[in-house]
């Protein structure tokens, strides 16, 4: 008798076990599909990289290959579509920054995240030197010793400053998220009148030339201040970002891009209010802000009698107004992304397209550098249209076999991977 119940006694506990067992089983399975889910990344973001990334080579390209009775058309364009230009890309490699680094803090020790960042960044930052390298240099570089190896290798171009980007944004998220807003702010409001101030005392003494050259550079394109207000404050909405992530809900991702769309208004009619002011090269220096010339290039056309009598202020790269309303667009084309792409799901071939192109963005905007002396301020509007579509189609076509067959060897992106994943290695 007793050994029929030590016998039943034994099947229960085997029960019991394999019952506990599976559920245990069942929970790591729902815990990894959670955690898979939460460390997604958002669509929404290589979609806008993708739009801003086309936009980006249509201004470039127009401004290189149009004949000169067409070129107003560039400076009509691209001063209202800038929306979509370096303030875009940089808000986005910190958001992405900032993801990465969140993601993988629990991960990996936060030492190969660092090197990760610092190499990348430096990769970048090379590439952009090859940049300046090419470009010309302003007349009050050209003295010893900046006109000199290596100086003529620095300036703030696009990619010099996405690079610089990537590595500040991981030591400016050591600090108070509240801390990063207000410094972001004053950066915006206190960094051009500073700039401005350096500028003007460059003959006072050789200290403010040196300012000077680190500040604005031989290549003003985004100088240091106010740009890189957007590194601080885009750190900001990059924590707010992956904290919605993780929490992997609809009602999360709805929340984002509430808060994404409202800052960005505010951002955006903040701007406009500062800067509502027309500007000619008769009232703003150009050597500060060299984008006034928009202006002088959009009067320059013999179709219609209209001249434009100045250019808002907030159309002005590197005014106190522009970079509110800048950086205010860069969240509302965010926040419509995340709403349309992450939300609704709307992702036909169009957007797929546009997807991709954001995946490979680097790769396509050092080509297009490149191509960019295939013609030289010649094409009529319509053939350049045609050619325009052409190129960036037939891009994006062999970026798509040579990702598909080659595993995009050789490409930027593929390089910045490698790099990762040796830092990775050296460290384990």
């Amino acid at each position: 008798m007793s050994e029929i119940v030590t016998e039943k006694k034994k099947k229960i506990i085997e029960e019991k076990d394999l019952s506990s067992l599976i559920e245990i089983g069942i929970n790591d399975i729902n815990e990894d599909n959670k955690n898979k889910n939460s460390k997604k990344r958002l669509d929404s973001i290589d979609f806008v990289k993708g739009l801003a990334i086309n936009l980006i080579v249509l201004s470039h390209l127009s401004d290189t290959w149009l004949s000169s009775e067409w070129r107003f058309l560039f400076a009509i364009g691209t001063a209202p579509l800038d929306i979509f230009g370096p303030s875009l890309f940089i808000m986005l490699s910190s958001l992405s920054v900032i993801f990465s680094i969140k993601k993988k803090q629990d991960l990996i020790p936060n030492k190969v995240i660092r090197n990760k960042i610092l190499f990348r960044g430096i990769a970048i930052m090379l590439l952009g030197t090859t940049f300046n390298i090419s470009l010309p240099r302003e007349p009050i570089y050209d003295i010893v010793p900046f006109n000199i190896f290596p100086f003529t290798l620095f300036g703030w171009n696009i990619l010099f400053f996405l690079g610089f980007t990537q590595i500040a944004s991981y030591y400016i998220l050591k600090l108070n998220i509240k801390v990063r807003a207000l410094i972001g702010v004053l950066i915006i409001v206190l960094g051009p009148i500073l700039r401005e101030t350096i500028y003007y005392s460059i003959d006072a003494h050789p200290i403010f030339l040196w300012l000077n050259f680190f500040i604005t550079s031989p290549v003003p394109q985004l100088p240091f201040f106010p740009w890189i207000s957007i590194c601080f404050i885009s750190t900001v909405f990059g924590e707010f970002l992956y904290k919605m992530m993780t929490q992997n809900t609809e009602n999360a991702l709805i929340r984002l891009y509430k808060v994404f769309l409202i800052s960005g208004i505010v951002f955006v009619i903040s701007g406009i209010i500062i800067g509502f002011r027309l500007q000619t090269l008769s009232t703003i220096d150009i050597n500060l802000y060299e984008t006034v010339d928009w202006l002088a290039i959009a009067n320059n056309q013999n179709f219609i009698s209209f001249q434009f009598p100045g250019i808002p202020e907030f159309l002005i790269r590197s005014t106190i107004s522009n970079s509110f309303y800048l950086l205010g667009f860069a969240l509302v084309i965010m926040a419509i992304s995340i709403y349309y792409i992450d939300i609704k799901g709307k992702k036909g071939i169009f957007n797929r397209m546009l997807i991709f192109y954001g995946k490979v963005s680097l790769t396509l905007f050092l080509l297009i550098f490149l191509l960019g002396f295939l013609f030289a301020a010649g094409l009529p509007l319509w053939f350049f249209l045609c050619v325009y579509f052409c190129v960036v189609g037939l891009l994006g076509f062999l970026m798509y076999i040579w990702k598909l067959f080659f595993k995009g060897i050789g490409t930027p992106e593929w390089i910045m991977e490698k790099i990762s994943s040796i830092s990775q290695k050296k460290k384990k």
